[in-house]
C-alpha cells in the first residue's frame, strides 16, 4: 500500500469574501477538518502580480481569452485578499472538494462556495463582471507548488505538530 504524504495548497479568499467577513468561517471549515495553517497574509497584489498568478500560472488568458482575464483583474482588484497556504493529507483534492464548482450556482449545498454565493456565469456575463466566488484554490499539485512560490516566500511558511497531526500519523517506535 502507498503511502499518502501531505501535500501544501494554496488558497486566497478574494475580495469578496473579505468584505462580507467570511475569512473566519472560511478557515474554519479547513481547520475543522484537521487541514493546518503553515502560512498567511493580507495583500493587495498589483496587476503583475495577478497576471503571473492567472496567466503564467493558470493560463486563463490561453485558455478563456483576454476578456475573462480582464473582469477576473477587475473583480479581484476591489480591495485587499487573503492568501493562504494549508498542509494535510492530500490537501489539494480535499480542498478543492470543499470549496465546490467554480461556478457559485452550480456548486453543491455544503461547500464554501454553494454555502455563500450563488451567482451563475450567465448572470457575470451579462453585467459584464467577474462571478463572485470567493474563493481561489490550486488545481493541481504542481499548481499549489508553483503559487505558493509566487505568494509566499520560503521563510514565511512555518512547520509545526498539531494535535490532528498525532491522529494521523504514525511515529516511528510506536
Amino acid at each position: 500500500m502507498a503511502h499518502v504524504k501531505n501535500e501544501r495548497t494554496f488558497i486566497i479568499v478574494k475580495p469578496d469574501g473579505v468584505q462580507r467577513g467570511l475569512v473566519g468561517e472560511i478557515i474554519t471549515r479547513f481547520e475543522r477538518v484537521g487541514l493546518k495553517i503553515v502560512g498567511t497574509k493580507m495583500i493587495d497584489p498589483s496587476v503583475e502580480h495577478y497576471h503571473h498568478h492567472y496567466e503564467t500560472i493558470g493560463k486563463m488568458v490561453s485558455r478563456r481569452g483576454q476578456k475573462v482575464f480582464d473582469v477576473t483583474l477587475e473583480m479581484m482588484k476591489v480591495g485587499p485578499v487573503i492568501a493562504f497556504v494549508l498542509e494535510g493529507i492530500e490537501a489539494v483534492s480535499l480542498v478543492r472538494k470543499m470549496v465546490g464548482a467554480t461556478e457559485p450556482k452550480s456548486a453543491l449545498p455544503g461547500t464554501i462556495r454553494g454555502d455563500y454565493a450563488h451567482m451563475s456565469f450567465a448572470h457575470a456575463d451579462a453585467q459584464n463582471m467577474g462571478a463572485n466566488n470567493l474563493i481561489h484554490a490550486s488545481g493541481d499539485p504542481t499548481e499549489a507548488a508553483a503559487e505558493i512560490a509566487h505568494w509566499f516566500a520560503e521563510t514565511e511558511l512555518f512547520d509545526y505538530e498539531t494535535t490532528h497531526d498525532k491522529f494521523t500519523q504514525k511515529t516511528k517506535g510506536k
